[in-house]
């Protein structure tokens, strides 16, 4: 058996260890994703925004960069954060806004973020991460840090004002900026067909003068391929690049929200027969890398894996209320001191 695969954008070759890492990160997202879906039904997490048919995009991404890179993801980053290295146990407290919880219970969840990852905690509004990544590129290039950033967003992302302002001061700055674009097919309701008239979300890089490449974003090798090249250009001095990944959201925009209300059940339908997971998963087999007994042992692994994560996770209580005060200032002020009293006494009195 062979223990190289080619490249197909590159011509390079990738080793079958490579191989079989994609496909494995892609089973987990896809495994934690349906549990965490489930725990949100069953009133154990509040919410939660699912990836499912995306995993290609996120996983091929992230396995592109460095450790030394850094992340600004947006909400829909699961596969994006079980890549980068984050444990099962830190995404969920993030769900569960436990005491464990990096943010301390102060984010929205599926805002996940880790200074030790270098991923920094988004918000809510849709594309506020840019200008951040960029600004953060700047830095780095002024410094002569040997680095790249990377900013992930959906096909609606690229309508706000922020991803305009983004692209155009990385283009005139050439800042060691990736933008990574999920187009899956829907803004929440909106399809990409309504969001804008261009033949493709890419070509909007040719406004600011900036490489735009669209790929197959259910072909985790091309999007691996796709990302490092632009990795790479960014850390040389080449300036950024706008990445369209075609791929689609075969699940709910979030878990509050209902798709058949817009969409029809034949495209959905349609779409799965395109799984990035089964897709690999045949090329796996025809190379003669991955059989069904394979397949039968990582997935129960991986289900095994996120109920115990899940077991574990549900015995921390949530943060102390007085961590409130916590992290405002470097050093608390006396305002906020004074306030902390004033709590603290008014628990004892309960």
């Amino acid at each position: 058996m062979a223990n190289i695969a080619v490249d197909r954008e590159r011509g390079e070759e990738i080793p079958i260890s490579q191989l079989r890492r994609f496909y494995e990160l892609m089973l987990l997202t896809r495994t934690f994703d349906s549990q965490a879906v489930n725990l949100q039904r069953q009133g154990r997490i509040g919410f939660y925004v699912p990836c499912e048919g995306e995993e290609a995009a996120e996983v091929g991404s992230a396995l592109a960069l460095r450790p030394s890179d850094w992340i600004f993801p947006d909400y829909r980053a699961s596969g994006v954060m079980i890549a980068r290295g984050m444990a099962l146990d830190t995404l969920l407290a993030q769900l569960m806004a436990s005491s464990q919880d990096i943010s301390k219970g102060r984010s929205m969840p599926s805002h996940y973020g880790s200074r030790a990852l270098n991923t920094v905690i988004p918000s809510s509004p849709l594309c506020t991460q840019l200008p951040h990544a960029v600004g953060a590129a700047l830095a780095a290039k002024i410094r002569g840090d040997d680095i790249a950033t990377i900013a992930y967003f959906g096909d609606g992302g690229t309508s706000t004002n922020d991803f305009h302002s983004a692209l155009n001061f990385a283009a005139v700055f050439k800042t060691p900026t990736v933008f990574f674009c999920r187009n899956n097919g829907y803004a929440i309701s909106l399809p990409v067909t309504q969001q804008t008239a261009t033949e493709s979300l890419a070509i909007k890089a040719s406004a600011y003068n900036i490489e735009g490449v669209r790929v197959d974003g259910n072909d985790v090798m091309a999007v691996y391929a796709a990302t490092r090249m632009a990795l790479e250009k960014a850390r040389n001095g080449g300036g950024p690049t706008l990445i369209e990944a075609v791929t689609y959201r075969m699940g709910a925009h979030s878990t509050s929200d209902d798709p058949t209300r817009y969409r029809d059940s034949r495209e959905v339908e349609l779409m799965r027969s395109k799984d990035p997971i089964a897709g690999f998963g045949d090329y796996l087999r025809e190379r003669g890398v991955w059989t069904d007994e394979d397949e039968s042992d990582a997935r129960q692994s991986m289900h095994d894996q996120v109920k115990e994560a899940v077991a574990r996770a549900e015995k921390f209580p949530h943060p102390d209320v007085r961590s409130l005060f916590d992290d405002v200032y470097a050093e608390q002020t006396w305002n906020l001191r004074a306030e902390a009293a004033e709590l603290a006494e008014e628990i004892g009195g309960y």
